[in-house]
């Protein structure tokens, strides 16, 4: 049974694919970006058709997505977190991220706190949440109109895309497998740097570092294809980006550490670290394999994560055997304190501008005089740092 296309098999393949990737960037842009987050403004026409689209492929209520994600972020890897794979299980979340979103959009609770500012007006109350499934409906009756018994096909993978990829694999796989550029205070990954195939969703560390951004890659070598769309969205007058990841600039004749270098590592907190991690922390682990031998080298590559990894992520075992190596390995142990107080700056809540600055000074001034050349030249790097 043909319907009105009659296409080449892999005519179907490619319209399966427009079809899915049209939902997957409705979510990303709109849902993620615009709703939850607030990182972009959207065009009323824009924000519309991706409403429209989303409620045929979908059933997604706008106000609920938000509400769960927001909650998500606020709540993330506890208890209270309605999606993670570190409190709920990987396997739960990848095969049932579904059921865990309807189970959460039914919270009374979480709607009232989480989800303000969402769309109110006559076709959210009256259309797209009072019949949520009606659009699904018409979107099965569209898809065998247009590709005849094979339409059924392609609505069911319309249907079970987001369920697998969004609720599952980013919520899942998101927070348990894959790559770490910053050390922010939970489990989430990237888990591929080419962010095609989920619309930049792959990038999922880098999100959650910097949560209200409208732009998820970071690196020269990632790609955010819903920051692409978003982009062209721009050129045609129909996006408007408000926050995209701070950036830091050098001058190389800046020789002192003063409040503009105090607000730019504030701002760049997380790149500061892991700037530390990768020119402090490992070289001197490297020149430590190398003197400790071969008994002494394997324990030592055991511990590389732990002496990276945001300390409330390492687990116990790892804490154990942290603290053996830090005993054992002076300049080691220098270096993770100094670490930790550089950490300790900027969660003084309570402390102005300037005991702020002079507790940077401060840190510099000990961190030069350890003699150890990775945080020497550390903070002449420090001192250069310019808000960009």
């Amino acid at each position: 049974m043909y319907g009105l296309l009659n296409l080449p098999w892999w005519g179907y393949i490619v319209v399966t694919l427009i079809l899915t990737q049209m939902t997957i960037m409705s979510v990303t842009v709109f849902l993620h970006r615009c709703q939850a987050h607030r990182a972009v403004d959207l065009h009323p026409i824009v924000s519309h058709f991706f409403r429209f689209w989303l409620w045929m492929t979908t059933g997604m209520v706008t106000k609920q997505w938000a509400a769960i994600h927001r909650k998500h972020h606020a709540k993330v890897e506890t208890p209270d977190d309605p999606h993670s794979p570190q409190t709920k299980g990987i396997w739960t979340v990848l095969i049932k991220g579904a059921e865990l979103y309807r189970k959460e959009s039914r919270n009374q609770t979480t709607m009232e706190r989480y989800g303000q500012g969402t769309p109110d007006d006559w076709m959210e109350r009256n259309v797209y949440t009072a019949h949520s499934a009606m659009g699904i409906m018409m979107m099965l009756g569209i898809d065998v109109l247009l590709f005849g018994a094979l339409g059924l096909t392609i609505w069911a993978i319309q249907m079970a895309w987001i369920p697998f990829f969004a609720a599952g694999v980013v919520n899942g796989i998101g927070h348990y497998v894959g790559y770490r550029n910053f050390e922010c205070q939970d489990a989430s990954r990237n888990i591929f740097p080419i962010g095609f195939f989920i619309g930049g969703e792959e990038l999922h560390n880098n999100h959650h570092t910097f949560g209200t951004s409208a732009k998820f890659s970071v690196r020269w070598f990632e790609f955010d294809l819903g920051w692409l769309l978003i982009r062209g969205l721009q050129l045609l007058g129909l996006a408007k980006p408000k926050r995209v990841p701070p950036k830091v600039k050098f001058e190389s004749n800046k020789l002192v550490v003063d409040l503009d270098t105090l607000k730019t590592i504030l701002t760049n907190r997380f790149s500061v670290m892991s700037h530390y991690s990768k020119n402090v922390i490992l070289p001197v682990l490297r020149e430590e394999r190398r003197r400790a031998g071969e008994a002494g080298g394997a324990m030592l590559r055991r511990i590389k994560k732990a002496l990276i990894r945001e300390v409330s992520l390492v687990d116990q075992s790892d804490h154990t055997q942290l603290a053996h190596v830090l005993e054992t390995y002076q300049a080691l142990q220098v270096v993770y304190q100094f670490r930790l107080k550089l950490q300790h700056i900027w969660v003084k809540s309570t402390a102005s501008q300037t005991e702020l600055l002079e507790a940077l000074q401060e840190w510099c001034r000990q961190a030069e005089a350890t003699g150890i050349q990775a945080l020497h030249e550390f903070v002449g790097r420090l001192k250069t740092m310019r808000a960009a």
